[in-house]
């Protein structure tokens, strides 16, 4: 227990600090996010917490993970230090999305042969149960990558990707402190103290973003956090009260949000004869801004939803594997109708925010 208090003290404490000296040289090098027509704030806002976030998490992990589990450790923290590397690229000098793009396979190639971080079981979905190798290779690189820009792609509005970040890390942080796995116990609550120091200067008025920088680091990191999720359950006892019949269904609950929405949105712009990475304001989060809500509202429905799901998907485990799936997507479509078409709308704000929730300081 004192290992992931100290590593969460750790990760507040480095993240708190250099946060508002990151704030401070990007505006004296007037290195800022400037607004466009598919932002939802209006001031141009610093896009560099990400690497506050970083820095926490890293030096969290290194300082307090037991020398013993640390060696299990290391290509992961490749895999991070890379997509480090090209999210703070891109925030400071855009790069082509296809360049990035081989970064994150590289990275994810890196966790599955290096690190042994890949889904090797469906666990009977759809009756299938273990994996050959090579289809193994290519839904986990697929997953991953796939994880990675889910994230990537919902950090829109204040708050909204530091939060999810958060309730991921504390769910699975917490399932690997109960059943004894030190090493991920500290990796997700690292990421829980960085992202809690971080939310200090991204909720409304918002006086930084994190950026390619650090919503590439939470789906990376709730990418992994998953399938080792997923990996360790089958180890144990089935009569264990922490064992989850459909562990891939659960995690899968954890991340729903941005999966989903990201699915949502590229089918639609499919279907629009768009290309899937056309740019446009169709995610959730724009969607309920433009009902009314604020940043913070938005961000508080979502976050609700995402808890609802996890709880739900937990509460539900003797049902079977695939009617757990199929109640899952059941009810995120669902959730996803009410908030769209039956959730009232507010009276529509200017720019989608009052003063401050535009992201200006």
């Amino acid at each position: 227990m004192s290992v992931l208090i100290l590593g969460f003290i750790t990760s507040f404490v480095i993240t708190y600090m250099a946060i508002p000296a990151i704030i401070t040289v990007a505006k004296a090098r007037k290195l800022f996010d400037q607004p466009n027509g598919r932002s939802s704030h209006s001031t141009p806002t610093p896009s560099l917490g990400g690497i506050g976030i970083f820095g926490g998490v890293i030096c969290g992990v290194i300082l307090w993970t037991p020398t013993v589990y640390f060696g299990q450790l290391q290509y992961t923290l490749a895999a991070i230090i890379l997509l480090f590397l090209v999210g703070t690229r891109d925030d400071l000098v855009p790069i082509p999305p296809l360049k990035k793009l081989v970064i994150q396979v590289l990275a994810a190639v890196i966790l599955i042969y290096k690190a042994k971080v890949s889904i090797t079981d469906w666990w009977g979905i759809l009756g299938v149960n273990e994996l050959n190798e090579l289809f193994s290779f290519v839904f986990s690189l697929i997953a991953i990558v796939g994880i990675v820009n889910a994230y990537n792609l919902i950090d829109g509005i204040n708050g909204l990707a530091g939060s999810i970040g958060l309730i991921a890390s504390m769910f699975f942080g917490s399932w690997f402190f109960l059943t004894g796995h030190v090493e991920w116990a500290t990796v997700a609550i690292a990421m829980v103290g960085a992202l809690t120091a971080f939310l200090k200067f991204n909720f409304t008025p918002a006086r930084i973003f994190m950026g390619d920088t650090g919503s590439l680091l939470i789906g990376l990191t709730c990418s992994v956090m998953s399938f080792e999720f997923i990996a360790l359950s089958k180890t144990l006892p089935s009569d264990s009260i922490y064992f989850f019949d459909g562990a891939p269904v659960v995690a899968l609950s954890v991340m729903i949000l941005p999966i989903y929405d990201t699915m949502r949105v590229f089918l639609r712009r499919m279907m629009h004869g768009h290309s899937p990475f056309h740019a446009d304001k169709t995610h959730i989060h724009h969607l309920i801004l433009a009902k009314g809500y604020s940043h913070m509202e938005s961000t508080g429905i979502l976050c609700a939803v995402n808890v609802l799901l996890i709880g739900l998907t937990v509460g539900l485990q003797d049902i079977g594997i695939n009617r757990l799936l199929l109640v899952l997507v059941l009810s995120t479509v669902l959730l996803n109708y009410v908030m769209l078409h039956i959730m009232p709308d507010k009276q529509v704000r200017v720019l989608a925010g009052e003063p401050g929730v535009d992201g200006s300081v």
